[in-house]
């Protein structure tokens, strides 16, 4: 078996038809929704995504029943997950519904690979998500913020110094 999909993988890489058609197969078997990004990227529910956004594959963005809101010129890593529902409460028996905030990512975000941002966040333009950073309820955070790790630490405004002078 081992040796059947070694084949099919180099065969795969020489061949671009049979590369898209591969794809085709595995967004039909996976049941993926079409979307403007990678065809391997999650979007359920109707984030409102801006002009030039980028989304790695294996990327998750869940707005179903809430609002997420990704702003121009953002930037999402693969196997990113951008969640604003939290069943945690109604698992344990602590609610009937789940819980679902708002996600705001303001213009020019960029959100590094693993990290995780739940409900309740408005991250400001021009902020970088460090990688594997998780983010719960995180609040308002400000613009040119550098936001790493878990539980995350923001430096705010961290870079600003780094912006050419328009003056």
């Amino acid at each position: 078996m081992r040796l059947f999909w070694k084949w099919l993988l180099r065969d795969i890489q020489k061949d671009a038809g049979l590369k898209k058609e591969f794809l085709a197969a595995l967004v039909s078997v996976l049941d993926l929704r079409g979307n403007n990004f990678h065809p391997l990227a999650f979007i359920n529910g109707s984030p409102r995504i801006g002009k030039n956004v980028c989304v790695g594959f294996f990327s998750e963005i869940n707005a179903k029943d809430a609002v997420v809101d990704i702003g121009d010129g953002c930037d999402i890593a693969s196997f990113v997950a951008i969640n604003a529902a939290d069943s945690h409460r109604r698992c344990i028996g602590l609610s009937s519904e789940i819980d679902r905030k708002p996600i705001i990512l303001e213009d020019h975000v960029f959100v590094g690979s693993h990290a995780f941002i739940g409900g309740g966040t408005h991250i400001g333009h021009h902020s970088v998500v460090g990688a594997g950073t998780i983010l719960i309820n995180g609040g308002d955070i400000p613009p040119y913020s550098l936001i790493i790790g878990n539980p995350a630490v923001i430096k705010p405004k961290n870079f600003i110094e780094c912006m050419p002078n328009k003056g």
